[in-house]
């Protein structure tokens, strides 16, 4: 149920909507880029470059190996000459052989740093993602200390805790470069975290390790091995400067290091024996850098040189209030479900810390119920808390937010306290539509396994049979070639077709409940239709239950047979569909219906808009919240906050003047006559006419 575009995923254009994509597959997509940075002056040249070292690295013992040991006291500490080009040591051995062969030593060793450095490092950069946010946020402190030193003084430190030796200079290299990779990995996977797709992975249960395997790594891979082939680079110069300090490589083996430390004595009598191999390091160091730097340019990144999540715990309202004082309105009952109960929530709160003034509730007690077969409209402002009730109730509020609900009931099962006895239902019954359709996929990974991921997790299903049950789903929600299209990539879908195979996805169980957070954003109208036809008729042949969250009051006037009207997180007007446009009792319902405008509107006037703004989460005023911009408000208004109280039929009203119209609203009757009504309010009755 859900895509992103990473910092190292290009994303071509989508193809239409019901047509084959002519687009090429991702990977090949990736080698093409990879090629390109060959093609480049800086990246050919140094790419030849580091292939010439690794070369040597390899085949250099190999050939010079007999020179480079042969002892010859006759020739002992002799300059450059046509036999030996760079001279020869105090036991007369070629020093040009020498340099060579240490070669192996001196990238073998210094890559292996590295891969101790990227390990270490991505192991402390996801502890977030691994241990919670509490203990990572330790680990992450740790990290932010250890980066404030120079990596070099580290590497010192470690190395005598290590001890003398190529084995002790490899680990104390490799641990000081870990902190610097860790703030990077950290970075990185934090962004991939928030992703929508990773979101979906949590709800159909897969683990924290399998969430990071098969979701965050591979869309953080490439500025990894960018920084991990520059890193590589400093490694090399580091492991020589601790070699030269008689820290490293101990005779009678040497690497670079350990030849600039023994030519170093002579220099001013033999200086080629010390240039050789400080020229050796240079060029190598120069080699791994350079190539780093090419392909982070070539792919787009930014490379550094050198060197959360955790669902939210949803707690009983009793225990939320021993911790601190509950300042939300006390939840009514919320009324009766259309059929079955599928969702039950009742006095949904969503806390996070604050400063100054306190914790900030951006949703504050909220209740409703949602029976089988039936659809539940939520409309509000921006910042009126519905995507957030919505992540409270699929349990993917984050820490430090914390949900507290009197009661919070999915099928009969209460899913407050630990969420994973509930993976299982959740995977299989619940399924959440992302507003994104662009950030719902992992770009990754293929489509079809994506929604095959569901099957194999909780139907034990293997992988064929998970990838034909996800085919089936593709052809369900009318995905054209759906067998060909379970095997492309996510950009290679067009917007309309991503949303459909969310939706997919969601099937991929036997969903009681599809809870579709603005599923139609970013989608054109003809499209807009489409997804919303394929929602009803889910809904008609499985009689599964609808929560549709949207700013369009038109389209949740026309799909649903509920509303539920949010303000400053609270529901303050719960009545049927059908009465929206001509029975709100509410003035913010009938300001949000007055602001749909329609073919009639009168274009030499300007929209109706709601006066004022929003209010701020953290500043909530006394009183009813919307008072400030309400034609209504009175001093009470201003003081007392309305309970959301029950009519006995069904609807529900937040409202000291429940019923009452301003007199330029439609129907007050105060200031305009029956027949120019409509003109001085042209979107009044808009969604009467568009229903």
């Amino acid at each position: 149920m859900v895509t992103p575009a990473t910092p190292a995923a290009a994303t071509p254009a989508a193809a239409p909507d019901d047509r084959p994509a002519a687009v090429a597959p991702r990977r090949s997509a990736g080698r093409s880029r990879w090629f390109a940075v060959l093609r480049t002056p800086v990246g050919a040249g140094a790419g030849l470059l580091l292939a010439l070292v690794l070369l040597l690295a390899v085949f250099g013992p190999v050939f010079w190996s007999d020179a480079a040991d042969t002892v010859d006291t006759a020739d002992a500490l002799q300059g450059a000459s046509a036999e030996h080009w760079v001279g020869t040591d105090a036991l007369g051995r070629d020093l040009f052989a020498r340099v060579l062969v240490a070669t192996r030593l001196s990238i073998g060793l210094a890559l292996l740093a590295t891969l101790i450095a990227v390990v270490a490092g991505l192991l402390l950069g996801t502890a977030p993602l691994l241990l919670g946010r509490r203990a990572g946020r330790l680990v992450t402190a740790g990290v932010d200390i250890a980066v404030a030193f120079p990596g070099l003084l580290l590497a010192l430190f470690f190395a005598v805790v290590f001890g003398v030796g190529a084995t002790g200079a490899v680990l104390a290299i490799g641990f000081a470069g870990a902190p610097a990779f860790a703030r990077l990995t950290h970075t990185l996977s934090a962004g991939v975290a928030d992703r929508d797709y990773v979101a979906a992975a949590r709800i159909v249960g897969v683990g924290r390790v399998r969430v990071l395997l098969r979701h965050v790594l591979p869309n953080i891979g490439e500025p990894l091995v960018v920084n991990a082939t520059i890193g590589a680079g400093g490694a090399l110069l580091a492991f020589a400067g601790l070699s030269f300090l008689g820290l490293g490589v101990q005779a009678p083996a040497y690497d670079w290091g350990r030849l600039l430390q023994d030519g170093l004595s002579g220099i001013y009598i033999h200086p080629v024996a010390a240039l050789a191999p400080g020229l050796a390091i240079v060029v190598a160091g120069l080699a791994f850098n350079m190539f780093g730097e090419a392909v982070a340019k070539g792919i787009g990144l930014t490379a550094g040189v050198g060197g959360a999540f955790a669902p939210g715990r949803v707690v009983s309202l009793d225990t939320a209030r021993a911790r601190t004082e509950d300042q939300g309105t006390p939840a009514t009952d919320p009324g009766p479900a259309g059929g079955r109960t599928v969702l039950d929530v009742q006095d949904l709160t969503v806390t996070f810390p604050g400063s100054g003034n306190g914790p900030v509730r951006p949703v504050r007690g909220v209740s409703f119920r949602i029976g089988r077969g039936e659809a539940v409209g939520v409309v509000g402002e921006s910042g009126s808390g519905k995507s957030l009730t919505a992540l409270a109730v699929a349990r993917l509020v984050e820490q430090p937010g914390q949900v507290t609900a009197e009661r919070l009931d999915f099928l009969g099962e209460d899913l407050r306290g630990d969420v994973r006895p509930h993976r299982r239902l959740l995977g299989t019954s619940f399924a959440m539509v992302f507003q994104d359709p662009m950030t719902s996929f992992n770009p990754t990974r293929r489509i079809g396994r994506q929604l095959a991921e569901v099957a194999e997790e909780h139907q034990g299903m293997n992988r064929r049979q998970a990838l034909g049950r996800a085919v089936d789903r593709l052809r369900s929600v009318r995905v054209p070639a759906a067998e060909r299209r379970a095997h492309q990539y996510p950009h290679e879908f067009s917007g309309g077709m991503r949303q459909r195979a969310m939706i997919g996805m969601g099937l991929m169980g036997e969903p009681a409940l599809i809870v579709a957070d603005e599923p139609t954003t970013a989608l054109d109208v003809t499209v807009q239709r489409q997804v919303l036809d394929l929602l009803a008729s889910i809904r008609a042949a499985d009689d599964v239950a609808l929560l549709l969250i949207s700013h369009d009051v038109a389209v949740v006037g026309q799909v649903c047979d509920r509303v539920l009207v949010m303000y400053a997180g609270r529901v303050v007007e719960d009545l049927p569909a059908a009465e929206l446009a001509t029975a709100a009792r509410h003035p913010y319902t009938r300001a949000l219906v007055a602001t749909v405008p329609d073919m009639h509107v009168d274009l030499d006037r300007p929209l109706p808009v709601i006066p004022g703004r929003p209010v701020d989460p953290a500043h909530q005023p006394v009183g009813c919240a919307y008072a400030p911009r309400c034609p209504l408000a009175s001093a009470r208004c201003h003081e007392e906050d309305p309970a959301l109280a029950d009519d006995g039929a069904g609807r529900r009203v937040a409202c000291w003047h429940a019923g009452e119209r301003a007199p330029a609203e439609p129907g007050a009757g105060a200031t305009a006559d029956a027949g120019d009504t409509e003109d001085e309010l042209p979107a009044g009755t808009a969604l009467e006419r568009q229903a």
